[in-house]
């Protein structure tokens, strides 16, 4: 075992004696339901080819170590421009290889009820004018989260008359827990919103428009970028070909986190469940890609199914 053994690490290590196995391809999976399903459908599909996968439920942190040191071999979650600071260094080394935005139409900003939406709050410049009706309030979802400290600066610059505003930051749950109850009775509210998750299909919401790009470019849109390390990248062509084309839109991702984390089925059965549905979307992400053997991808794949 090559990485520290950090608590997350150490129990790790007593179902894996060692991860280094240029035979197995290894999986870094955070804690998060939309990468914990997307990484079980690409070992589904990796399976009938002759690939052997494992997932390691490890923080972030650790993954991005991991694949430094050809513990991790790939991670479906690089969350872009939030994890610049631990992704930018190792790409400019060559440690890892970006492969490609698995994630279209992701983004982060703030986010309201319709309801309000139609009354004519469409941007964050729209929110100081009504301030009392918020009581100043946004919530977030942690403090030290990237969300939180672009929410923080803003109000420290005063950008969009935020200054006198306070940031609520609770958990994840804490905050769709006060958007839900806001919403059943109609109240207003503004907090941190996201897609994919299950809140774009549970909630009733619109996100607000900013000319500023406090949350990134071109209003918060995100990447999340598919990363191999070089190493095995260059070792494994084949699976640079399938990664190329292994992308899902916002609201697939959305649905697959609402099925593990409000309905609670297991990444299983809800991959299994994608693949089953979408015959022709599988196809696609296999073509010129080959089994182990050398022979077409989808006929192997297509027999499993």
């Amino acid at each position: 075992m090559r990485f520290p053994l950090t608590p997350a690490l150490l129990s790790l290590s007593l179902v894996t004696p060692a991860l280094a196995d240029d035979t197995v391809l290894d999986f870094g999976v955070p804690a998060w339901p939309g990468i914990t399903v997307k990484t079980e459908i690409a070992q589904q599909l990796l399976a009938p080819l002759g690939y052997e996968t494992r997932s390691h439920e490890l923080g972030l942190q650790v993954i991005y170590q991991g694949l430094e040191t050809d513990d991790i071999d790939v991670f479906l979650g690089a969350w872009m421009p939030a994890q610049t600071s631990m992704y930018t260094p190792r790409e400019a080394s060559g440690t890892i290889t970006r492969v490609t935005n698995n994630v279209i139409g992701a983004q982060m900003t703030l986010a309201v009820p319709d309801y309000l939406y139609a009354q004519g709050i469409q941007s964050i410049a729209d929110l100081d004018a009504h301030r009392e009706r918020f009581d100043g309030k946004i919530h977030g979802f942690g403090a030290g989260s990237a969300a939180s400290e672009v929410l923080h600066a803003a109000i420290d610059e005063d950008t969009w008359g935020l200054g006198d505003w306070q940031v609520m930051d609770t958990s994840v749950v804490g905050m769709l827990g006060a958007a839900r109850s806001a919403i059943d009775r109609e109240e207003p509210i503004v907090w941190v919103g996201w897609t994919p998750h299950w809140m774009n299909i549970e909630l009733p919401l619109r996100y607000l428009d900013d000319s500023k790009n406090l949350f990134g470019e071109n209003n918060g849109e995100t990447d999340v970028l598919t990363v191999l390390r070089s190493d095995y990248a260059d070792a494994h062509p084949n699976l640079v070909d399938f990664f190329e084309q292994f992308t899902f839109d916002a609201e697939e991702q959305s649905w697959m986190i609402q099925e593990f984390s409000q309905k609670e089925r297991d990444p299983e059965t809800i991959a299994s469940q994608w693949l089953q549905e979408h015959p022709e979307r599988v196809e696609t992400m296999l073509e010129g890609v080959t089994t182990l053997d050398g022979k077409p991808a989808w006929p192997a794949v297509e027999a499993s199914l």
